[in-house]
């Protein structure tokens, strides 16, 4: 559920008590946008196109102008660069912010009452009304595991592009079968590399898409030339390459850790508060609670959404499309739409779209047979109440649906998109949904 916008009551004041802060301060004339990836770059944009003509700041960490992070891995050795936003999306931060320093990442931020300071890695400090946090994410590495190499910047690609294609046969150690460790492994057998992809879960994409749905993933990794181990733990990296948690060492030339990533958060730590996992919980605009003048997109937010609750940050769509929001928030802007999560990958010659956000339990049903051509996985929410037969039977027929993923089937992403977006709960007729010869938009059921 959405959190509330309004304002809570100030609270009284002495005279020895600092001045509350502003619950609603006026529309912002000069604003800090932090993160010059995807969501700080659509920040910048919409500042322009909701006619804000005060003063953009925009501090950068990489010191390139901003880029597509996704093509890195689905497309590392068919680009040879990075796909630059002001070609793709045709935002030019250069020609729309006053202010653009790509290579000074921010490293504290101030809140007071009249306003907010951010300080960069240079000693720089910008004032302003307002900052939006767009930081994005960290990927992590384990501590012990400095030999490993990441994939997160359009230099890391740089070098693993290189390696693969100045070392043919290379032995590559991935570790993780997430989203980057999937796309990595196709793209590097296909370029003849000697490929293995630990994991240490039960299956490919366990945490991600449950143990279920990600079984069902696992032949591709020979089909392609991978050889994937599950249940394997890595217990240290060597330069050689790896030791497992039983002690059976797997030897490399190169390791690559994909086990995830973090939002990058902390040079704000003290400032705002954020969750277990390093998020900045925000409201359905964007807006940190209690501090009115602090906003924060994309993969370092939590953002609250009206039909999939507290949605953590990570999903493409909500660096293109959430910053649209925020900025009508911030101007008064009316209009916008909250947009449901998305995430899609190629990987091992096959095209997945994950739509809404799998409940971390919950019983899934399909829609075709997975393995024999294009199938979906529907998500049910949990609280469904299922008939004795399981999943397959609910008691009336229909039911909520959090998530879908579509296999190998593109031409249903839009579809299945404006389904979600809608605003309200998918309820679908299961019988209907799981016959692919249905549209879903026609097993739509009526909400409850």
């Amino acid at each position: 559920m959405s959190a509330s916008t309004e304002p809570d009551p100030l609270p009284t004041t002495t005279p020895d008590a600092p001045p509350a802060v502003p619950a609603t301060p006026p529309h912002p004339r000069s604003v800090v946008v932090v993160g010059a990836g995807l969501a700080g770059a659509q920040t910048v944009s919409a500042l322009r196109t909701h006619g804000f003509d005060g003063r953009i700041t925009l501090l950068g960490a990489e010191g390139v102008p901003p880029y597509d992070r996704p093509p890195l891995s689905k497309e590392l050795l068919t680009r040879p660069g990075p796909v630059w936003l002001s070609d793709d999306l045709g935002v030019d931060v250069e020609s729309i912010a006053d202010d653009v320093r790509l290579g000074d990442p921010a490293v504290a931020l101030d809140v007071a009452p009249d306003g907010v300071a951010v300080t960069a890695a240079s000693g720089e400090r910008t004032a302003a009304d307002a900052v939006v946090l767009a930081v994005g994410s960290r990927p992590l590495r384990p501590d012990g595991w400095e030999h490993a190499d990441v994939l997160h910047t359009a230099a890391d690609a740089d070098r693993l592009r290189t390696a693969l294609r100045e070392r043919p046969g290379l032995r590559l150690v991935l570790v993780g079968a997430g989203w980057i460790g999937a796309e990595l492994a196709g793209v590097a057998a296909g370029a003849g590399a000697d490929v293995t992809v630990l994991e240490a879960a039960v299956s490919p994409l366990s945490r991600q898409l449950g143990p279920e749905v990600g079984a069902h993933l696992a032949p591709w990794y020979a089909a392609a030339g991978v050889r994937l181990r599950t249940g394997a733990a890595v217990a240290d990296v060597r330069p050689d390459g790896v030791t497992l948690a039983s002690g059976e060492v797997v030897p490399a030339d190169l390791v690559l850790a994909a086990v995830g990533a973090r939002p990058a958060s902390d040079p704000f730590a003290g400032a705002v508060e954020t969750d277990a996992r390093g998020h900045v919980v925000v409201d359905a605009d964007g807006r940190v609670p209690g501090l009115p003048r602090v906003w924060a997109v994309g993969d370092v937010a939590a953002r609250a959404h009206p039909v999939f609750g507290t949605v953590p940050g990570g999903h493409w769509s909500a660096a293109l499309h959430d910053p649209d929001a925020t900025v009508r928030a911030m101007l008064g802007v009316t209009g916008g739409t909250a947009h449901a999560p998305y995430v899609f990958s190629q990987q091992l010659g096959h095209d997945l779209a994950l739509l809404g956000l799998p409940p971390a339990a919950g019983p899934v049903v399909w829609r075709g047979i997975p393995g024999q051509g294009p199938w979906a996985a529907l998500y049910l929410d949990p609280a469904e109440d299922v008939g004795p037969g399981g999943a397959e039977a609910p008691r009336d027929g229909v039911a909520t649906v959090r998530a879908v993923l579509l296999v190998d089937s593109p031409r249903d992403v839009g579809g299945v998109r404006r389904l979600m977006n809608r605003g309200v709960p998918l309820r679908l007729d299961l019988a209907r949904a799981t016959d692919l010869a249905v549209p879903l938009k026609s097993a739509l059921a009526p909400p409850r």
